[in-house]
């Protein structure tokens, strides 16, 4: 449940009439909002609106609390269970040279064994900003050194001063 979604509670519900339901499932049919109040108050427990555009309104008997607490509980379940993908960043330049490249290179392997994602960031300085293309040639190398192990995006992106390219692992 979000924070601003805003929930009808009890007293709060000022229709004239309502199709009210258990928290069984047990139907009580349409009847009058303070007669739907008076069962829930009975069993200890709150009238929830549950849908206020239907026509009439359906409102539930429910434990709210105890709703709202189950809700969060699986809200936080699902969050556990979501897989988190890391991004390392491994920066080069245009005259780098290749003994460099295969280090990083052999540092890229290493993440992607790790199923991380590699991000190959090339820093243009000065003029090489309006030529690119020697940035485009550094990623190009990097990328056939690792065609055997990731899945190279070679749609090279040029951001600013950078050129980028993404690597993901292969499956």
């Amino acid at each position: 449940m979000s924070k601003n979604e805003e929930v009808i509670l009890n007293e709060e519900i000022d229709f004239p009439e309502v199709r009210c339901v258990g928290d069984d499932g047990e139907q009580y049919g349409v009847v009058s909002s303070e007669e739907a109040l008076k069962i829930a108050e009975q069993k200890g427990l709150d009238l929830v609106l549950i849908a206020a555009n239907a026509k009439p309104p359906v409102c539930k008997i429910m434990d709210y609390g105890k709703f709202r607490y189950q809700q969060e509980k699986k809200l936080k379940e699902a969050k556990k269970k979501q897989k988190q993908i890391e991004i390392k960043e491994i920066k080069l330049s245009v005259k780098i040279a290749i003994n460099d490249i295969n280090y990083k290179v052999k540092h890229a392997r290493e993440f992607l064994e790790e199923n991380k994602h590699v991000r190959f960031r090339v820093f243009l300085r000065g003029r090489e900003v309006s030529e690119p293309q020697a940035g485009f040639e550094v990623l190009e190398k990097v990328a056939t050194m690792l065609e055997d192990v990731a899945n190279v995006d070679r749609d090279f992106k040029v951001e600013g001063r950078y050129v980028n390219m993404l690597v993901t692992p292969k499956k």
